[in-house]
């Protein structure tokens, strides 16, 4: 006889959210510690926990809370559960079931398209945090290197928030002007500055009844955080030219791959505005320090952009340090399914296909033997590619860079490199820009 799973339902917004109670001890509050972590409410840190001292029996008690619990309308300091118990807590109601009955709900429990399933331990327990993370109101900061998929981790929070249904909006405090930033996030209204030419609602407004991610925050100018850290506290914007203050309704997400503190101690970044958006820290590891789950990311990331490798070309990709972490392994498997289509990638082609140049694979045998007989074996393939798309695109340098996903600045110096080898070719025809 299998197993019957009891959970506690939160009932909110005429929505249902089902929480397993696998635990010896569930713990529920406001707390980001806590094993349920409420949206803010009149509930405190650690409101009260569910006991389970054997397969069908279970115990709620209260953990001298200022609000109390009542299991059917019955205030209680300890009781044991039944089945389709209604618990009240402050403004939130919870119903204890067991998976006797289908559960009926418009908000499922979610799973993180974040590679759910990691062998690294700690990001493991981190990523198993996630959903309670997610469904809590208050701000997270997600720290780590450039190319960890800290996007997809904030795109991971909103999928499994109780605002899941309302939109998800994306800054990025780095790739706008200085002058934009403000009627980015805030709106403006129009005359406001020149090319105003039309009311023009901000992040804040769009992204209302949702969560609104601000990526690289460490590069938002100092002169705009203390407006930030305005709209945060008070949760009320003004758009740029307006004497109109508007509510918000927004859950935050930031992240950054700078050390803020160091930004605090250089009197760059506001230590008021980094305690407001650090209450909860999530930190996504670097490729090189979760090389437990290259395997799985890596054939995800082939059966997604469908190409092959050779086994020995994966061991090869396995001792990389990967600097650039996941995004340069992304782009690795697509630099591959571009150049070589629906061949097998072996080890020879690897070297085309990464930048080794750090010398972090002299040590391995197989890729030393190739390197030392081998040494011009990547530049006479780059020559081998660059003219065959330069033959396909009739000369044109601009159209060969995009193919070859390499700047065109850089395409223009390999055929100043190579031009007694393409000089047959150039005359054959002429080289455009």
């Amino acid at each position: 006889m299998s197993e019957v799973n009891y959970f506690l339902n939160l009932h909110l917004n005429n929505e249902i959210t089902p929480y397993l109670l696998n635990l010896p001890i569930t713990t529920i509050g406001c707390s980001a510690e806590a094993n349920i972590s409420l949206p803010y409410g009149k509930v405190d840190a650690r409101h009260f926990r569910i006991e389970r001292r054997g397969p069908t029996d279970f115990f709620v008690r209260d953990l001298r809370s200022s609000s109390g619990i009542f299991i059917n309308g019955v205030r209680v300091m300890e009781a044991q559960l039944k089945p389709k118990d209604k618990i009240k807590v402050g403004e939130f109601q919870f119903e204890f079931t067991n998976d006797d009955k289908v559960l009926v709900t418009k908000a499922p429990v979610r799973q993180l398209q974040i590679f759910f399933k990691s062998k690294n331990i700690i990001w493991k327990q981190v990523l198993e945090t996630i959903p309670n993370m997610a469904r809590s109101s208050y701000p997270i900061l997600i720290h780590g290197p450039s190319g960890t998929g800290k996007e997809l981790t904030a795109q991971a929070i909103h999928e499994n928030s109780l605002r899941f249904e309302g939109p998800y909006v994306c800054v990025n405090c780095s790739a706008l002007a200085e002058n934009l930033i403000e009627s980015e996030l805030f709106g403006h209204v129009k005359g406001s500055f020149t090319g105003a030419i039309s009311d023009r609602k901000g992040a804040f407004e769009t992204a209302r009844g949702g969560t609104l991610f601000l990526d690289e925050i460490g590069d938002l100018p100092y002169n705009l955080q203390a407006k930030l850290l305005r709209a945060l506290e008070n949760k009320e914007i003004r758009a740029v030219g307006s004497d109109k203050v508007v509510k918000t309704d927004v859950r935050i997400v930031s992240a950054t791959h700078q050390n803020l503190f160091e930004k605090i101690k250089s009197n760059q970044f506001r230590s008021d505005l980094f305690y407001r958006l650090n209450v909860i820290t999530i930190n996504t590891p670097a490729l090189n320090q979760r090389m437990e789950d290259f395997d799985d990311i890596f054939f995800n990331l082939c059966k997604e952009i469908r190409v092959k490798f050779s086994y020995k070309a994966m061991k090869l990709l396995k001792s990389h340090s990967w600097p650039g972490n996941i995004r340069e392994l992304k782009n690795v498997v697509s630099r591959a399914s571009a150049l070589y289509g629906n061949q097998v990638v072996d080890e020879k082609m690897i070297l085309s296909l990464v930048d080794f140049s750090s010398g972090d694979l002299r040590n391995y045998p197989e890729t030393s033997l190739i390197l030392n007989k081998k040494a011009n074996l990547v530049k006479e393939m780059e020559k081998s590619m660059i003219l065959d798309r330069l033959r396909a695109n009739k000369g044109n340098q601009r159209k060969t860079a995009y193919d070859l996903g390499m700047p065109r600045s850089t395409l223009n110096d390999r055929v100043r490199e190579y031009k007694n080898e393409l000089v047959s070719f150039e005359k054959s025809m002429e080289i455009t820009n």
